[in-house]
Parts: structure tokens; C-alpha cells; sequence
């Protein structure tokens, strides 16, 4: 009698815990995978105009297409430069696809770039030419800094937003602007050098 009791207490025991077993988790799968020429995952390289560093790219993973003409990257890091070599700003976004045929990039979904002294860019797509070494948009975009914001569709600006230009419904705020037209200079220019 207890042989078949406790027989029954494990053929319940057994059957609970196979019932409670978690199923594997399911890895989720790129459709870009099944027709890209090469996927590299954990990449990283350099974007170069004339032997000079402009930029230092980053992603998760990279899918190679028309004999590597075109680049798909999954959440994209990119370092840009100054002339000097030191850095200027670093953008990421969601997604972002690289041609190398014409030095372009094109970060799509949650793009934000951040220059070295604060300024803050955020919106949902956003071009990179590397031969002009500029930024730009034609997406609803918002600029943040200490002491402005600015908001607008459309743009075009170097990496680091210190020049921008808005398109279109360009709108914002500044905090401790004067609205008193500047008091004229009493010093008189200085003469030119020769």
C-alpha cells in the first residue's frame, strides 16, 4: 500500500513539474538577415575623407548588401570629429543604413546627437553627408541647450550644431536674452595689420 501511494505521489510530483517548465525564449530574427551578402556583428569602423578621421561608426549588427555598396545597421553609434582629430558630437539611433558609393548615411528611429559642450538633437531621421561633413534632416527635429530651445522641420548644421539652419516653422526659446538693442561700442576698431 505505500508502495503504490508513494508511487502516485511521484507520478504527481513528476507531472507538475513538467507541466511548469518554462519553454525557451525565442530568439528574435532580422528579415535583413536571410538576403544580406555578409552580417558582422559587434562592428566597428572608421569613416575617412582624404586619409582624415570624420567619423568612427558603431552598431550591434551589419548587414551587407549589392557587394557591400549598402550598409543596414541595428543600433548605430557614431563618433564624429573635428579637423583636428578631437571629438565633436556622437549620434545614435534605432537603425541606420550606410552607402559607400556616396559617403552618406542615413539614421532612422530614435536618433539623438549630442555635441561635446551640450547641445542636444532629437528626431527620427537624419542624413550624414561625409564629403560636407554635415548633418541634416527634413523630419520635425527639437535642439536643446542650457539655455535654448529650438524646434523646427528641417535642418541642415555641422555635426556639432554650432551653425544651423532651420527650414521650416522654426520655433523656441532663449532664457536670459536681452530684448535692448546692444549699446554702441565706445573703442574704435583696430587698424589693420600690414
Amino acid at each position: 500500500m505505500r508502495v503504490v501511494f508513494l508511487t502516485g505521489v511521484l507520478a504527481v510530483v513528476s507531472a507538475a513539474a513538467c507541466t511548469s517548465k518554462k519553454q525557451p525564449p525565442v530568439a528574435t530574427h532580422s528579415p535583413l538577415a536571410d538576403s544580406a551578402d555578409q552580417v558582422m556583428y559587434g562592428a566597428r569602423f572608421n569613416l575617412t575623407d582624404k586619409g582624415l578621421a570624420r567619423a568612427q561608426m558603431q552598431a550591434d549588427t551589419l548587414y551587407f548588401f549589392e557587394d557591400n555598396t549598402r550598409i543596414e545597421a541595428e543600433n548605430t553609434h557614431i563618433t564624429f570629429f573635428t579637423v583636428t582629430g578631437a571629438k565633436d558630437a556622437v549620434l545614435t539611433a534605432r537603425h541606420g543604413t550606410s552607402n559607400t558609393r556616396t559617403n552618406n548615411m542615413v539614421a532612422r528611429k530614435n536618433v539623438v546627437v549630442v555635441s561635446e559642450d551640450g547641445r542636444r538633437l532629437t528626431t527620427e531621421e537624419l542624413l550624414y553627408n561625409q564629403q560636407k561633413n554635415q548633418i541634416s534632416s527634413d523630419s520635425a527635429f527639437v535642439l536643446t541647450e542650457p539655455n535654448r530651445r529650438l524646434e523646427g522641420i528641417g535642418f541642415r548644421s555641422d555635426p556639432n550644431m554650432k551653425n544651423i539652419q532651420i527650414l521650416k516653422g522654426a520655433s523656441g526659446f532663449a532664457r536670459g536674452v536681452s530684448t535692448q538693442p546692444a549699446a554702441a561700442s565706445s573703442t574704435p576698431p583696430a587698424a589693420p595689420r600690414r
